[in-house]
């Protein structure tokens, strides 16, 4: 069983340091602590539960799904997951090159879903309480203060007073990262016209396990299936005045204009779950290591709701550093954490770029980018091998998969 521990203001916890101490307790740093631990390493877990109820899911694709189950957490989790057997993708932008619809299928590359949609707080709550029994995995429930370095270790001074030495720091403290922030790493940043409003869904006419993304001129419009077959999650992407519009209607009002953005393809709908409304923005870090310090998650990179990328990301950088420290002598080491940092910068790169290439493309009405994204739809609807292979690298890439994320 893992313990509960709170620090010693006159110094650090008793015994020799932690082989790593991670920052950050939701879904991204509890993935990051288990598989971690899973291997024997002494690890900690710093920071407050708190997760938020904001309407928010996540789509776990059949990686990040296998990582879960690797860890443990899968079996208590797969009961309030719905599976996303089809993904359709409707062009609704008015342009003049308007392709058919895309229709996506998990069978046609021998899956029985492209992922599982759960509740993000659903998710967190599963994983702390996995965290809770899981040996050499101690949690600390305070925030880190700040960072130093003292010889061939790493130091958190924790709020309230105590300190944490550890090996290796993983940042797992999301996208304002105090640790990334205080340690001088280099950040790109940047920020779209949007906001996306979130919510959960019940309506009349059942999903039939598929998620149906709509590309409108002012961004996706996506229902993604929840448990139930009535009901839904909602990501709606739009421009910042009429998100901020939307988010202050009323919940029947909100239901109708979701159903007619929706075709109705779903029937009359009824809002069941809270509301939240993101700032769409984007961050990336290039070189997502320091001395003794390794970023994760959002810590490392930040990009649009768009895609299911996001989480599924950051559990890969999870499963990837586990690689990069297993049987090192010393999971801070500068080599160890070169390697970790070649491979998780290209899959970023990759992904960022094409998230934040298909949102541009629908905010403009230049005849070329239309034209380019009418005929990369229409070449995925009809050209059977491509299709597969984009559809093989968006669930889980072949290039650098990590262990526990394989087939």
């Amino acid at each position: 069983m893992s313990q509960t521990v709170e620090p010693n203001p006159d110094g650090p916890f008793d015994g020799p340091p932690y082989d790593v101490a991670v920052v950050g307790a939701g879904a991204v740093g509890l993935a990051a602590a288990l598989a971690l631990a899973r291997d024997g390493l002494r690890t900690a877990l710093v920071g407050r539960h708190a997760p938020v109820a904001d309407g928010r899911t996540v789509a776990l694709l059949d990686g990040s799904v296998r990582l879960l189950r690797a860890l443990g957490a899968w079996e208590a989790l797969e009961p309030q997951a719905a599976p996303l057997t089809e993904m359709h993708l409707i062009d609704d932008t008015g342009s003049l090159f308007r392709p058919p619809p895309a229709r996506f299928v998990a069978r046609e590359i021998g899956l029985d879903a492209f992922g599982w949609n759960i509740e993000a707080t659903r998710l967190v709550e599963a994983l702390r309480a996995r965290a809770r029994a899981v040996p050499d995995l101690t949690l600390i429930e305070h925030d880190a203060a700040g960072r130093t370095l003292v010889e061939d270790r790493a130091v958190l001074a924790l709020e309230g007073g105590g300190r944490v030495d550890a090996r290796l720091v993983v940042a797992a403290d999301g996208g304002g990262s105090p640790l990334r922030e205080a340690a001088g790493l280099a950040v790109r940043r940047w920020t779209y016209p949007q906001k996306a409003l979130t919510t959960i869904l019940a309506h009349a006419r059942d999903h039939r396990e598929v998620s149906t993304e709509f590309h409108t001129r002012e961004g996706p419009f996506t229902l993604v299936p929840l448990p139930g077959g009535r009901r839904s999650s909602l990501v709606w992407v739009a421009a910042e005045a009429r998100a901020e519009a939307l988010a202050a209607l009323d919940d029947d009002a909100l239901a109708r204009a979701i159903e007619r953005q929706a075709q109705s393809m779903l029937g009359a709908m009824r809002i069941d779950g809270p509301r939240g409304l993101v700032p769409m923005r984007g961050l990336s870090v290039p070189h997502p290591v320091g001395p003794r310090l390794a970023l994760v998650g959002e810590a490392a990179h930040v990009f649009p709701p768009i895609g299911a990328q996001g989480l599924n990301l950051g559990l890969r950088d999870a499963a990837s550093l586990r690689d990069a420290v297993a049987g090192a002598r010393d999971a801070g080491a500068d080599s160890v954490l070169a390697g970790f940092a070649r491979g998780r910068a290209l899959d970023a790169r990759l992904r960022t770029g094409a998230v934040d290439t298909l949102n541009r493309s629908l905010l403009t009405a230049f005849l070329p980018s239309d034209l380019a994204r009418g005929v990369g739809l229409l070449a995925l609807s009809t050209i059977a091998p491509l299709r597969r292979l984009v559809m093989r690298e968006g669930v889980t890439p072949r290039l650098g998969t990590p262990t526990l994320m394989r087939g």
